[in-house]
């Protein structure tokens, strides 16, 4: 028969190896890599940074930041999309390199339905039509007039071809009845400090790109992309009020590779939500022209589908094409 000292010994050996399948089985457990398939300094990386800060804060795990750029997201992408499906390795994106890409690319080397399992939405930003201040036009109105006079004459930058800036500038173009020459960068940072330097006259930009230009009257603001005035600048038209029906909201949300544990996913939701009610989150985003958007995985997941379909009518009808 087993003496007591035999019975303690085999209880807490129990007790030690639950204790450590628990630990295991903790999430995280380890620091959870980030990727952001866009360059440093635009948008999308600006809100990673705040909500990846915030779930570390929250889940006691660094959440680190990979940029891993190259080909409008579709390289940080496709290696989100080939990653262990554990919870270790997320990204937060761009609805334009997750919904648009799949239209102008011949290949984007992922499927953004059978490859990734949706977290859920984390943002919405700002965008805008920015000009060089000694650009004559103040605004979208005295813009589509001065282009009908100098057809082909106005450069409007963009951070590269099939980028949402880029497609955004044509769906004006097409609505407005105007031709600007497309001038593509390497990203939005770029554009930008080109933007200020003169060598292109108008751009269209998230409002984390440009808004520390704006503020410093280093660039102007001609209108809002967004179908809704922005609180940031509640003052500055949208480009709707001019050409009716015209605006889109950008979003940005969180994804894992296909087949990640279901409670994981769940899990990551509820802290997302969690951090989007946090004063200090609401008050970044709002500083680089940011808005919270919640969303459960299954809405997101339809978001998706919708998005897919829409941007492939607004793809074909721009007749822009990367091979």
């Amino acid at each position: 028969m087993m003496n007591q000292r035999q019975i303690l010994l085999g209880l807490v050996l129990t007790f030690t190896a639950v204790g450590l399948a628990l630990a295991q089985d903790k999430f995280p457990n380890k620091p959870v890599t980030v990727v952001v398939p866009q360059a440093a300094g635009g948008a999308n990386d600006a809100i990673a940074r705040v909500i990846a800060q915030k779930l570390s804060e929250q889940m006691g795990q660094p959440f680190v930041i990979d940029n891993r750029t190259g080909a409008g997201g579709n390289v940080g992408t496709t290696a989100v999309a080939r990653a262990k499906a554990d919870g270790y390795t997320l990204m937060v994106t761009a609805d334009s390199a997750m919904v648009i890409n799949l239209s102008l690319y011949q290949s984007t080397g992922f499927d953004p339905i059978k490859d990734f399992d949706p977290v859920g939405t984390v943002a919405t930003a700002g965008y805008v039509l920015v000009a060089n201040p000694s650009f004559p036009a103040k605004n979208t109105t005295e813009l589509i007039a001065l282009a009908k006079q100098q057809p082909g004459k106005i450069n409007i930058g963009s951070a590269g071809n099939g980028t949402l800036n880029h497609l955004i500038g044509e769906m004006l173009s097409k609505a407005a009845g105007i031709d600007m020459v497309h001038v593509p960068y390497k990203a939005s940072s770029a554009a930008v400090t080109d933007l200020v330097a003169g060598q292109v006259q108008v751009s269209v930009q998230s409002l984390p790109s440009s808004i520390a230009f704006i503020r410093s009257g280093k660039v102007k603001v001609l209108g809002v992309i967004n179908p809704k005035r922005l609180p940031a600048l509640p003052d500055v038209p949208t480009i709707g009020e001019t050409i009716k029906g015209f605006g889109t909201t950008p979003w940005y949300g969180m994804f894992v590779p296909a087949g990640t544990p279901k409670h994981i996913v769940t899990q990551l939701n509820a802290e997302i939500a969690k951090a989007l009610e946090s004063k200090d989150v609401l008050d970044r985003l709002a500083g680089v022209g940011c808005e919270p958007y919640k969303s459960t995985s299954e809405q997101f997941a339809n978001l998706v589908r919708d998005d897919l379909s829409r941007w492939a009518k607004i793809v074909k009808t721009s007749g822009a094409t990367i091979d």
